[in-house]
């Protein structure tokens, strides 16, 4: 393939035109620039014909920063989140309407979420075997301008997953820390957690080793347990017990 025709990624377009990525995503989605969709939500760019498309056969110059992105201007709805293409090294929430991008998770956190997803599918096949734990990435659909990934979550069997983006209350939602979603997670995640009533709702942090598990009481979380010794045991869950810092054990080098 010549220089010419080379398709590039969004990163790499957004780079040599001096725009956003957010814009490129933008223009994607309006169809004015020309692209190859290399997968679901996957796109990829030639940058002189984009190039071409942006100036009307003008000088590249007359390209300019659309100051209006993903951030500003309507709130967006699932629909909008579903129009997004992918970018890899990124995951992508909306929460009230604003686009949350975070990098993609850490070996750490890939670990201590498998390792807990194996345990509650487990736990959950004695205790519930029409019951389901899904993993990120998944999508929930909290309410009209909210579309979140938790980490892990059970949908027990009498409130099974029957649409896409799911739309079923979870039982128990999982969010797993990473540097870049603390306040997400502690914050709004939660608040909106608690307003669609889920009931459990953990927050793990691999960072210190710690566990906090919250549960729905008269429409506010309240803290059940807060662990990061001994076995993880909760008065809800009769019959659940791990190591916690077997959990969070990290392999030696």
């Amino acid at each position: 393939m010549s220089s010419n025709d080379e398709l590039i990624t969004a990163q790499e377009l957004a780079e040599s035109l001096s725009l956003s990525v957010d814009t490129i995503w933008r223009y994607t989605r309006e169809k004015r620039i020309p692209y190859v969709e290399i997968g679901n939500r996957q796109y990829r760019y030639n940058n002189q014909a984009v190039l071409t498309a942006l100036s009307g056969k003008k000088p590249a110059v007359f390209v300019k920063e659309d100051s209006s992105n993903y951030q500003s201007g309507k709130k967006l709805t699932y629909d909008d989140y579903a129009k997004l293409p992918d970018e890899p090294g990124y995951r992508y929430e909306v929460i009230d309407g604003v686009l949350l991008k975070d990098p993609s998770p850490s070996f750490q956190h890939q670990r201590v979420s498998r390792r807990l997803q194996r345990i509650l599918e487990d736990y959950v096949n004695e205790t519930d075997p029409n019951g389901e734990v899904f993993n990120a990435p998944l999508d929930l659909n909290m309410s009209v301008y909210t579309v979140v990934q938790p980490d892990l979550m059970y949908l027990p069997g009498n409130r099974p997953a029957q649409s896409t983006p799911i739309k079923t209350v979870p039982e128990l939602v999982v969010e797993v820390l990473s540097a870049s979603t603390g306040r997400k997670d502690r914050v709004l995640k939660l608040n909106h957690y608690q307003s669609a009533g889920v009931r459990h709702y953990w927050i793990i942090d691999p960072k210190d080793g710690v566990i906090e598990a919250y549960e729905l009481n008269d429409g506010h979380y309240v803290s059940m347990v807060r662990a990061h010794t001994g076995d993880f045991s909760h008065p809800s869950f009769p019959g659940l017990s791990f190591d916690i810092e077997k959990l969070f054990s990290q392999p030696e080098v």
